[in-house]
């Protein structure tokens, strides 16, 4: 493949031991259809605690819907409890969305497209979560989003509402409300997508600080392929609704053992 590919460095006894480790996202026999359209195929996926997973893959081949799925309807776990189901004597029973809600705490997801409140400032994005969900007072609610905001570089922007902002500080600002429960794993929809090109690095910067400092797990879908090669313990290629090739950067990325995804690459790459 072209050389402009660079992977991370693979330690295989850390990698034997992240996958001998309970997962923290497990999804098990997720399909999902539109009419006769199959968009998830039967997809079977594990993220470890604090592994980070690129998913890359032609539109339309599930990238969206797997993510979507992870706090959706199925057999899905979360940090080892089931997200719509509780264990009874006899194996498994349904659970309420005020369980669902309990679990889904851990999981916090950036799409494309910011969602921000227009009427809030940046500073009440952000803080919104931490009232509804924690019930947190006013005070400490205000100095948790006042640093997250910090964090993701906007400490001089806690007053401005979204129209005031660039498309990568809306971002920004989405990517620090949903830090503000504390997740245990981001799951990333191509962040980037909808920026115009020269705001795309600021946001990759922040997402690559948080991979860097290395608590949380993450679930990444891109298109940026030198980005996933950088930050990426393991990178899945999806198509047509089904996951065709897994493995570390330095093999999916460089060395690609199926057509399709060597196919994918090389219409990707010489854009």
């Amino acid at each position: 493949m072209p050389s402009q590919i660079e992977s991370r460095t693979h330690d295989p006894v850390a990698a034997t031991a992240s996958a001998s480790a309970q997962a923290l996202l497990s999804m098990r026999g997720i399909t999902k259809s539109y009419g006769d359209h199959v968009v998830l195929n039967h997809i079977d996926l594990d993220v470890a605690s604090r592994e980070k997973v690129a998913v890359i893959g032609p539109s339309g081949s599930g990238k969206t819907t797997i993510l979507r799925a992870a706090i959706g309807q199925g057999t899905i776990r979360i940090d080892g409890e089931y997200l719509w189901h509780v264990k009874a004597t006899d194996g498994l029973r349904p659970a309420g969305e005020r369980h669902a809600r309990r679990v889904r705490r851990a999981v916090g997801i950036v799409f494309q497209q910011f969602n921000l409140f227009p009427h809030m400032t940046a500073l009440e994005n952000v803080r919104e979560p931490l009232v509804h969900a924690l019930g947190m007072r006013r005070q400490e609610s205000d100095a948790r989003a006042t640093d997250l905001l910090c964090q993701v570089g906007l400490k001089d922007h806690l007053g401005k509402h979204p129209a005031q902002l660039s498309g990568g500080q809306q971002q920004r600002v989405a990517i620090a409300r949903s830090l503000a429960l504390r997740p245990k794993i981001m799951l990333f929809d191509e962040v980037t997508s909808a920026l115009d090109p020269e705001l795309v690095g600021e946001v990759l910067r922040v997402v690559r600080q948080l991979a860097s400092e290395g608590e949380m797990s993450m679930l990444i879908v891109t298109h940026e392929i030198s980005f996933a090669a950088d930050i990426a313990d393991r990178v899945l290629m999806f198509d047509a609704g089904k996951i065709v090739e897994q493995g570390p950067p330095s093999q999916v990325l460089k060395n690609p053992t199926n057509p399709r995804t060597r196919q994918f690459l090389r219409a990707v790459l010489e854009r």
